[in-house]
């Protein structure tokens, strides 16, 4: 599985939309929607904080297969 279908799964197991994850770790939506479309560069405090909202570790949403 990619890394934009990996991190999307993550989320909706949480039962999480992008805004309810954006509201999660303090960002916009549309910064949600460009990570998890496999753009922008975020920073590794926000992948932890998206990694513990979704309880996976940074290799698990971050890391390319």
């Amino acid at each position: 599985m990619d890394k934009k279908r990996k991190f999307k799964a993550a989320r909706d197991l949480c039962g999480l939309t992008q805004d309810g994850l954006a509201k999660a770790v303090g960002v916009s939506r549309q910064t949600i929607v460009t990570i998890e479309k496999g753009g922008g560069n975020p920073s590794l405090d926000l992948c932890k904080r998206i990694c513990k909202t979704l309880n996976k570790t940074l290799n698990d949403l971050f890391e390319e297969e």
